[in-house]
């Protein structure tokens, strides 16, 4: 029997043909992206990124969610200690935020349809109602705003909010990068 997984084990064959590794170390992009699982959506050819440029964090809809913020507080710690702790608060290090037109989860916003797919899942309607993007432009800034107002990410860490159009490739911005506390400091 044929594994559907055949013909990408062969392109994985032809990659590691020549194949460079990238060395342990902070990406060189200094930047995390956080983005939905859509097969439509890949950082990787949309902005182009290569191996070892930045961490892409993966989830439906691409929301920060509790977990996600983990994640980044996470990242940010190991890339101060591969540094040796010696990363300048200004060195500039930016999550971006990529939600998506034509995102699967915006059918969420439908009770019916949320209510059905708890049953299915067993995921609760709440958390479920919490994944979806039905206007990613909203919830861009929505999720933007979550960064920012987080206590477990480090001052100085810079945040910012795009969309994905599905229709025509372009990645737009509708937050331009902003740092975690800086509304606190400016008080």
């Amino acid at each position: 029997m044929t594994s559907r997984m055949s013909p990408l084990l062969e392109r994985n064959a032809q990659f590691a043909d020549t194949f460079t590794p990238v060395p342990f170390a902070l990406p060189t992009a200094l930047v995390i992206v956080i983005t939905c699982v859509d097969h439509r959506v890949d950082p990787a050819i949309t902005l182009g990124l290569g191996l070892g440029e930045a961490p892409v964090l993966r989830n439906a809809g691409g929301r920060v969610s509790r977990a996600t913020i983990e994640e980044i507080a996470y990242l940010s710690f190991l890339g101060r200690r591969l540094a040796g702790g010696k990363i300048p608060d200004d060195l500039g290090v930016e999550v971006a935020v990529i939600h998506h037109t034509q995102c699967g989860t915006g059918f969420l916003d439908d009770p019916d349809f949320r209510r059905e797919a708890s049953e299915v899942t067993g995921v609760d309607e709440e958390a479920l109602g919490a994944t979806a993007v039905g206007d990613p432009y909203a919830t861009v800034a929505v999720d933007v705003q979550r960064l920012l107002d987080s206590p477990l990410l480090p001052p100085r860490l810079g945040i910012s909010g795009h969309v994905y159009d599905v229709e025509t490739g372009r990645v737009t911005t509708v937050c331009a990068k902003r740092l975690v506390g800086a509304a606190a400091r400016a008080v």
